[in-house]
């Protein structure tokens, strides 16, 4: 667990822990803190360029991840795009719909494409993008949840009506403040390393840094590394050359990403 940049904790589990064995590129993976039904977004800047065989493996990792370690039984995997239809988005999400939609996806939910009004929403529990989309849809979902927040408290100082409403609200919207607190997810997470790994954000308190230490434990106890793997196996997802015969990305930038070398 690293309370440090995110790029370095990248470039340090890269070289020193490494990859799994099989594994493409790793993915950073956030469980967005939803009201009622947390998403995991993946990948959320580990690799802003993305390969249909990248994607694909990420949908595996992402439901692993989620059986695991936020206790869904049967997640919902779906692609981020640009319309629901199976031919919408890029030429990569085409083929990869076609992949986890056919024999491909087997022992996957894979529910289709979804749209950004539905990440929000509770349409899917994981969902997968390339981590130049996934970074901005990421800050955007923080930025307008902050915003929304500071705005209601704005509002109810405006007048005394106001001022009276957020009183008798104050509880209801404490409450609503701390679920969707980025804290309460213990940050992100890298997946498709040998060993788990988390970055917490470096505002966090030490609330967000005990629950960063919580998960990761859970995602040990529950061997989330092997279950990863197995799912991968059974997919016929993996790929057979020895990760120590491949290049090993370096991060560059303020979010963590991995260009395809």
């Amino acid at each position: 667990m690293s309370g440090g940049s995110t790029g370095s904790a990248l470039a340090a589990a890269l070289f020193n822990i490494r990859r799994d064995h099989g594994i493409h590129r790793p993915a950073l993976a956030l469980p967005m803190p939803i009201p009622g039904s947390p998403v995991l977004l993946l990948d959320v800047g580990a690799n802003v360029s993305c390969r249909p065989e990248h994607l694909f493996q990420f949908a595996y990792m992402g439901s692993a991840f989620a059986q695991a370690v936020m206790g869904i039984d049967s997640p919902r995997v779906a692609l981020l795009s640009n319309g629901e239809e199976p031919a919408k988005g890029t030429p990569d999400l085409v083929t990869v719909h076609e992949r986890l939609a056919g024999p491909g996806g087997s022992g996957l939910r894979f529910i289709g494409n979804i749209e950004g009004t539905q990440v929000a929403a509770g349409a899917a529990d994981v969902v997968v993008m390339d981590g130049f989309t996934g970074n901005i849809t990421l800050k955007l979902i923080e930025g307008i949840s902050g915003r929304t927040m500071t705005a209601v408290r704005d509002a109810a100082m405006t007048s005394w009506r106001g001022k009276l409403g957020g009183l008798l609200l104050g509880p209801s919207v404490r409450r609503l403040r701390e679920e969707i607190d980025p804290e309460s997810t213990g940050g992100a997470y890298m997946l498709g390393l040998r060993q788990l790994g988390v970055v917490a954000h470096g505002r966090f308190t030490r609330r967000g840094f005990a629950r960063a230490i919580e998960v990761a434990a859970r995602g040990v106890n529950e061997d989330v590394i092997a279950r990863t793997q197995s799912a991968l196996r059974e997919a016929g997802a993996l790929r057979s050359m020895p990760p120590e015969q491949e290049e090993i990305p370096r991060p560059s930038g303020p979010t963590a990403s991995v260009s395809r070398s």
